[in-house]
């Protein structure tokens, strides 16, 4: 486990100060965590639930077994969060997430039957490719 460096804490503050995050606006929670763990999950308060009052986002952060670090993590994820809200489609994370449906969309009756005519060329090319034998 390791610990945050007083230099990413200060980037950190940066980061919320240009954004126009201050602690006043944050509502911060300490509750249980979920999940693995057994007994030491069940007994300590170590996820972090932030509430922005002025944007309404709530973020939850269970992310290491330390109070100190998830109150970092949930603070950055807020951060990243109204960023995102922000710049709108040009984000990082909204990207990916476009990437990935367009890779799961099905594909088109036409696109379907391109594929299969590719392959039977390719099938025939290769039965035609295939040594002749002399009783045939």
């Amino acid at each position: 486990m390791y610990t945050i460096t007083e230099e990413k804490k200060q980037q950190l503050l940066q980061r919320m100060e240009a954004l126009n995050i201050f602690e006043a606006d944050i509502e911060e929670k300490f509750v249980r965590g979920a999940g693995r763990g057994g007994q030491k999950m069940n007994k300590t308060s170590s996820c972090v639930q932030l509430l922005h009052k002025p944007s309404g986002l709530e973020i939850k952060c269970q992310r290491e077994r330390s109070q100190a670090m998830n109150r970092f993590f949930a603070r950055r994820e807020l951060c990243e969060r109204i960023e995102e809200k922000s710049r709108g489609e040009q984000s990082a994370r909204q990207q990916r997430i476009e990437k990935i449906r367009r890779q799961k969309r099905r594909r088109s009756r036409r696109q379907k039957e391109r594929i299969l005519e590719a392959k039977h060329h390719q099938s025939d090319k290769k039965t035609q490719r295939k040594r002749i034998h002399p009783d045939d």
